[in-house]
C-alpha cells in the first residue's frame, strides 16, 4: 500500500489541508520566548497559516545545534523570557511528580537552577500554547532521532546506549566524507528488554509539548549506520538494524494517538517507505529537490501523496533564493515550466517557488520564514557537515509586516489551505 493509498488516521496532521511557517524558537528576534513568540503567532494566524513548526527545544550544544541537545527531554534556559521569575515549591514538587521519570537525572547533570528553570520554561511555554490555541495555530515540534555525546541521557541510561561506535550518515549529495555525527547509539536489544520505555517517556513529553512531532532521521528505525568510535569521517561506516515499528507500536499503545511526520530524506530505501507506510505516517517533499532525477523522483510535484509535508527546503537546505540563484539554467527553466503548468505568474522567484510549493498535493506545506521573505545564502540556518557558523540566523524584529501577511493570505486561499 503506498502513502498516498493509506487511509486517514486520527493521528494524522495531513487533515485538515494547511500550511506553516519553520522558525527555529533561537531564531525569534531576541532568540527567546515572550513577546517576539507571542507578535509572531499572532502574524501567523493574520496571514492564515495553521501551524508554526520549530526546531528542537533542548539544551544546544557549544555550537548551537539544537540537535546536539544535552537533554532528550529538558528545554534550553536559554530560551527563558524570565529567566528570575520566582518559582515556588509546590510548582517544583507539581513539575517532579509530573516528569519524574528524567528530571532528576537533568538535574544532576546540570545543577542546582535545573529544575527551577524548567519550571519557568514550562510556564512560559504553557501560556504560548494557550496564546497558539486562541489563534489557531497548532505547533510542529521536533524530536531528533539520537542524543548527544554527554548527554544526561547516557550518564542516566548507559545500559541503554552502545559504547563501542558512534552514529552518522553514509557520503551523500550535503558531504562526500558522509556525516561524522559522533552520536553514541542505541543498543536496541536492550531498550527491548526494557519495554522501550525510554522512548515511550521521550515521545509522551513530546506529546505534552506540541500537537504534532517531526521524528528527524527516521530510516534510522529501519537501519543506522555505525561508524567505528574512532574513525575520522563516516565512510567507513556500515549499515545496522533498527527496531523496525516496535518503537513507535510501544508509544501508541500506551499513550494513544500520536499526531508524527517522518523525516524521510537523505538515503531512503524500499523498507523504510515501507515502515513510514505501514505506521501511516506523512513524508517529506522537498520542492529543492523536484527539478533533477528522472520521473520517479518522489520530490516531483507529480509524485507528492496526499498524505505527506511539502516544503520549499528544510533547515539543512539553503533558502529558496540562495537556492535558485546558484541553480543551472535547466533546473531554473523546469521550475518555471512547474510553475506555468500550475498557472502560477509571479516575477520574483521566491515567490513563484513558495507558490508552487503551496500548490502540492501533499495536505500539510510548510515553508521556512527566510523564504517567505527572500532572504538569500547569508540567511542559511544550517549546512550539514560543517560546525561553525550555524545555527545564528535570527528574524528581524519587523520583517514579518502586514504586506506580507497580506500576500501569503491571498496565495494560501489560492491553494485551499487557509486555517480560517
Amino acid at each position: 500500500m503506498t502513502a498516498s493509498a493509506t487511509p486517514s488516521s486520527p493521528d494524522d496532521p495531513t487533515v485538515p489541508r494547511r500550511a506553516g511557517v519553520l522558525l527555529h524558537v533561537a531564531s525569534l528576534p531576541g532568540g527567546r520566548l515572550g513577546r517576539g513568540a507571542h507578535r509572531l503567532l499572532d502574524w501567523l494566524a493574520d496571514a492564515g497559516f495553521g501551524w508554526w513548526q520549530i526546531l528542537p527545544l533542548g539544551p544546544p550544544d557549544r555550537h548551537g545545534s539544537p540537535y546536539a541537545a544535552r537533554s532528550a527531554f529538558a528545554a534550553s534556559p536559554g530560551f527563558l523570557a524570565r529567566p528570575r521569575r520566582r518559582v515556588s515549591a509546590a510548582e517544583r514538587d507539581d513539575f517532579r511528580e509530573r516528569n519524574a521519570y528524567w528530571i532528576d537525572d537533568w538535574a544532576r547533570a546540570a545543577g542546582p537552577r535545573a529544575v527551577d528553570d524548567q519550571v519557568r520554561f514550562d510556564r512560559e511555554w504553557a501560556e504560548l500554547r494557550a496564546h497558539a490555541a486562541d489563534r489557531g495555530v497548532r505547533i510542529l515540534g521536533d524530536v531528533p532521532y539520537y542524543v548527544a555525546p554527554g548527554a544526561a541521557d547516557v550518564a542516566a541510561h548507559p545500559r541503554l546506549f552502545r559504547h563501542d561506535a558512534v552514529a552518522g550518515v553514509p557520503p551523500d549529495d550535503f558531504s562526500a566524507d558522509g556525516q561524522l555525527w559522533g552520536n553514541p547509539p542505541y543498543d536496541w536489544p536492550a531498550m527491548r528488554r526494557d519495554g522501550y520505555r525510554w522512548w515511550i517517556e521521550r515521545l509522551r513529553r513530546a506529546r505534552e509539548l506540541w500537537e504534532c512531532s517531526r521524528i528527524d532521521h527516521f530510516r534510522g528505525f529501519v537501519a543506522w549506520w555505525a561508524v567505528p568510535r574512532r574513525a575520522r569521517t563516516a565512510r567507513r561506516g556500515r549499515w545496522m538494524p533498527g527496531p523496525g515499528a516496535a518503537v513507535i507500536a510501544a508509544a501508541r499503545r500506551e499513550l494513544g494517538p500520536l499526531p508524527m511526520v517522518a523525516e524521510d530524506l537523505g538515503v531512503i530505501t524500499p523498507p523504510v517507505e515501507r515502515l513510514r507506510d505501514r505506521l501511516g505516517l506523512p513524508g517529506i517533499r522537498v520542492l529543492q529537490h523536484a527539478f533533477a532525477g528522472g520521473a520517479r523522483n518522489p520530490h516531483r510535484l507529480e509524485n507528492h501523496p496526499r498524505r505527506a509535508m511539502a516544503v520549499t527546503g528544510t533547515h539543512d537546505n539553503d533558502t529558496v533564493r540562495g537556492w535558485w540563484e546558484a541553480a543551472a539554467d535547466e533546473v531554473r527553466a523546469r521550475a518555471r515550466a512547474a510553475a506555468a503548468e500550475a498557472g502560477l505568474d509571479e516575477r520574483e522567484p521566491h515567490r513563484m517557488l513558495v507558490r508552487l510549493a503551496l500548490s502540492s498535493r501533499a495536505g500539510l506545506c510548510v515553508v521556512p520564514a527566510q523564504d517567505l521573505l527572500g532572504l538569500g545564502s547569508a540567511a542559511r540556518l544550517n549546512t550539514p557537515g560543517t560546525a561553525d557558523g550555524n545555527w545564528r540566523w535570527r528574524l528581524p524584529a519587523r520583517a514579518l509586516t502586514a504586506d506580507l501577511a497580506r500576500w501569503c493570505h491571498e496565495a494560501l486561499g489560492a491553494s485551499g489551505r487557509l486555517a480560517r
